[in-house]
């Protein structure tokens, strides 16, 4: 579902940050390449995920679903000068074209690769972080947002994509779409959640903001 006219989505995009150079040649790797290439996080989102880093400024970011890179290589752009990114994705098959990427950006040592489970990788990881990133199976969303929460302190920020799910959350839901329930069981919690306040923007397909308190 396009929330906006393809003529609305030009014009913002076109009225935003030009897209680097190296994210657009990831684009079109990823097009080529890759399966399902819609996931991939594109210039606009790109250029929101790289603002709301820079104002942070964090120290450690984490990212939970990498895909190609393109999120990451956005999210660093805003590392302190020896910040560290993590970014956790269960398919290995794309590790060496995410490293690729990587290593052709300026932050290629500040990014770390973790193949797996993020609800397992996660709780052994001995880092604070001061931004995370949720774009992964949705299904275990609240898992992943649990186990990122433990490794917050107040002030953090909780990103998590994808929370409109092409416009799915308003519709009469099919019985067999367990991801749509999912997601509004965790919109609805977020929303709830005294130890975060959240704003929910709709950017692409929903970008959920929650400040950890």
């Amino acid at each position: 579902m396009h929330f906006l006219s393809d003529a609305l989505e030009n014009y913002i995009k076109n009225q935003s940050e030009n897209e680097p150079e190296l994210l657009a040649e990831l684009t079109r790797e990823t097009h080529l390449k890759v399966l399902q290439p819609r996931m991939i996080t594109g210039h606009f989102q790109g250029r929101v995920l790289s603002m709301l880093s820079k104002i942070l400024h964090p120290m450690n970011i984490l990212e939970i679903g990498t895909y190609t890179g393109y999120s990451a290589i956005c999210l660093a752009e805003g590392l302190q000068k020896n910040g560290k990114l993590h970014t956790i994705d269960v398919n290995e098959e794309l590790t060496s074209l995410q490293r690729s990427y990587f290593d052709q950006s300026d932050y290629g040592n500040q990014i770390i690769q973790h193949t797996g489970d993020a609800v397992d990788i996660v709780p052994e990881l001995d880092v604070v972080f001061d931004l995370v990133f949720i774009d992964a199976e949705k299904k275990s969303y609240d898992a992943y947002f649990e186990a990122a929460l433990k490794k917050t302190k107040p002030g953090s920020l909780i990103l998590s994509d994808n929370v409109l799910w092409s416009g799915k959350v308003v519709e009469q839901i099919d019985p067999k779409d367990k991801a749509t329930k999912v997601l509004l069981e965790y919109n609805k919690k977020l929303k709830e959640d005294p130890r975060v306040e959240t704003v929910l923007l709709p950017i692409r397909d929903g970008l959920t903001l929650c400040r950890v308190l």
